[in-house]
C-alpha cells in the first residue's frame, strides 16, 4: 500500500484500479442500509425494543440509511449514542453484514469484495485497541508493518505524523499503558493515517479528548483532506465538531437519516427565512428530531 506522506509535496493515494475499483466511482454509495440485532431476521415483526415475555425482542438498530460521500469530502454522520452511527461504520468497514440494502466503496460491494474494499479504507475507532505493554512507537510499528510498510518508512513519518498530533516524542516511546485516554486516541489517529487510505472512517475520533487535543485533531484531518484529497466520513455527538469539519451532515435518529445538507442548508430549514446565524446545529437537530441530543440518546434504540 501507499503511505500517507504528511509533508504538502505528497499527494498519492491508493489507486482503486490496483484492487479492482473505479477511481472515477462515486467514493461511498450506501443504499437502503438496515441492520437488525435480537431475535433473528423477521421484516413482519421489527418492532424496536419490543418484548415478547421471554426477552428483547429484535431491534432495528440501522433503518433504511442511503446517502453518498463524493471525492474529497468530509461528510458527517451525526447523532447521540445509541442512534446507529457505529454499527453503520462497522457495515461500511465489512466488519457487519447488512440484513437489506448495500454498500459500495468505489464501485466495490462491501459484502462481495471485501479484501478489495479493505486496502482502500482505515478506521478510527472511539474505543481503539492496542498492545497495551507496548511503547506507542512499538504499536505503530507492528500496525504499520501489517499494512506493509517498511521499517523505515514508519520511522520516518510517525515523528512528524504525531508532532503535527501534538503528541510529544516522549510519550510514543512510553508504554501504551502509561498513556491518558486522549493520548491513546491519539495514537491511534496516527495508526490509521500511516497509510494512506483513499477513505477515512473516523467513528468519534475525537471522544475523552480535552479541548487542546480535540482542537489538534480537528485540525490535522482538515489537513490531511486539503492537502490529500481524502474523502472521510465523520461519525460524532459533537455537534460544533459536525459544522466545523463536514461538508455535509446526514442526521442519525433511530437508525434513520432525518435530514441532510450543508450545515448552512440545514440551518436555513429550521430558520425557515430568519436570521441563519441564530441559528446552531443544536437547533437543527432539535428542530427536526422533537428533542436534543441527550434526550435522543436516552430513547435511542442503536448502537
Amino acid at each position: 500500500m501507499v503511505i500517507l506522506e504528511t509533508s504538502r509535496t505528497d499527494t498519492r493515494n491508493v489507486n482503486p484500479r490496483r484492487v479492482g475499483g473505479d477511481a472515477r466511482a462515486t467514493p461511498l454509495v450506501a443504499r437502503g442500509v438496515s441492520k437488525t440485532f435480537g431475535g433473528g431476521f423477521n421484516p413482519g415483526r421489527l418492532l424496536p425494543w419490543s418484548r415478547d415475555g421471554k426477552g428483547e425482542g429484535p431491534r432495528r438498530v440501522v433503518d433504511g440509511v442511503s446517502f453518498e460521500i463524493r471525492r474529497g469530502e468530509i461528510f458527517g454522520v451525526i447523532g447521540a449514542n445509541g442512534s446507529g452511527k457505529s454499527t453503520l461504520i462497522r457495515i461500511i468497514s465489512t466488519l457487519l453484514l447488512p440484513d437489506e440494502g448495500g454498500v459500495t466503496v468505489f464501485g466495490l460491494d462491501v459484502v462481495k469484495d471485501a479484501m478489495a474494499v479493505r486496502a482502500l479504507i482505515n478506521r478510527v475507532s472511539a474505543d481503539p485497541s492496542f498492545f497495551k505493554s507496548m511503547t506507542a512507537m512499538e504499536n505503530l510499528m507492528f500496525f504499520g508493518r501489517v499494512y506493509g510498510l517498511t521499517p523505515p518508512e514508519i520511522k520516518e513519518r510517525t515523528p512528524e505524523i504525531l508532532r503535527r498530533l501534538g503528541l510529544e516524542w516522549a510519550r510514543a516511546v512510553e508504554p501504551m499503558s502509561h498513556l491518558s485516554r486522549g493520548q491513546q486516541q491519539k495514537v491511534a489517529v496516527a495508526r490509521a493515517f500511516l497509510t494512506s487510505p483513499v477513505l477515512m472512517l473516523l467513528d468519534e475520533p475525537t471522544t475523552g479528548l480535552d479541548p487542546r487535543s480535540k482542537r489538534d485533531v480537528q485540525s490535522f484531518i482538515s489537513d490531511v483532506r486539503r492537502e490529500h484529497d481524502a474523502t472521510i466520513l465523520l461519525t460524532t455527538h459533537d455537534l460544533d465538531e459536525a459544522e466545523l469539519l463536514c461538508d455535509r451532515i446526514a442526521f442519525i435518529s433511530g437508525g434513520r437519516i432525518v435530514a441532510e445538507g450543508t450545515p448552512l442548508e440545514l440551518r436555513r430549514m429550521v430558520a425557515k427565512g430568519g436570521d441563519v446565524e441564530q441559528i446552531d446545529m443544536e437547533d437543527v437537530f432539535m428542530e427536526i428530531t422533537g428533542r436534543d441530543l441527550a434526550e435522543d440518546e436516552e430513547g435511542g434504540s442503536g448502537q
